[in-house]
């Protein structure tokens, strides 16, 4: 499908979203060692649910609202709008039952096989469900003033921690999407990221070796 407006970015997000929980999958199946132990010390998993939590609040907070406004008297958009924050709602508690689990030392680890099925089932089911339907009516409800102040908001959010936001979102990104995005940004940015950030951000070997 063709946007008006640019959502590179966020197909990126969803699509790096979607790579750690299959990384956050794989922790908990391991055999060889304690799960808990593998998933409680990866960086990985703390970054996932802090840059998860941006994403989504900064959509609960400078687009839903925006959209109610401007698709009022359109019941099945509003409706859409609805589903999109109760399955953000869903979320939150998951991940909170996962850091229940992994500080459980008797029966914490018995729970992360299933608590990984939900997270799959969950938050793949929502960014799904947000492209096949949501990304279309964002297109035509929003205008590129307000799709761009979403933007600079989410920025904000993520505020010093950019650069290892933007490796994040980057990693594993086949090389023509991360020339496309990076050819967006400015010129330091760019540099940054090629001759700095990318190689800190792979040093932290965030989901453990």
């Amino acid at each position: 499908m063709t946007y008006r407006l640019d959502m590179t970015m966020m197909f990126a997000v969803h699509d790096a979203l979607r790579r750690d929980v299959e990384r956050v999958a794989k922790l908990t199946a391991r055999l060889d060692d304690d799960p808990r132990r593998l998933l409680g010390a990866a960086l990985g998993w703390e970054l996932f649910k802090g840059y998860l939590r941006v994403h989504h609040t900064t959509e609960d907070d400078m687009l839903w609202p925006v959209m109610e406004r401007t698709l009022a008297g359109r019941p099945d958009e509003l409706a859409l709008l609805a589903a999109m924050e109760s399955e953000h709602a869903l979320i939150d508690p998951l991940l909170a039952s996962f850091d229940e689990a992994l500080a459980d030392p008797d029966t914490g680890h018995e729970r992360l096989g299933g608590l990984a099925d939900s997270l799959a089932t969950v938050l793949g089911g929502h960014l799904s469900h947000e492209e096949r339907e949501a990304l279309a009516v964002i297109d035509l409800s929003v205008t590129e003033e307000e799709w761009q102040r979403f933007g600079q908001e989410h920025g904000k959010r993520i505020g010093a921690d950019a650069q290892r936001y933007l490796p994040w979102v980057l990693d594993e990104a086949s090389e023509e999407r991360v020339s496309f995005i990076l050819g967006r940004m400015p010129e330091h940015i760019q540099k940054a990221y090629r001759e700095e950030w990318r190689a800190a951000y792979v040093a932290l070997n965030t989901w453990g070796a």
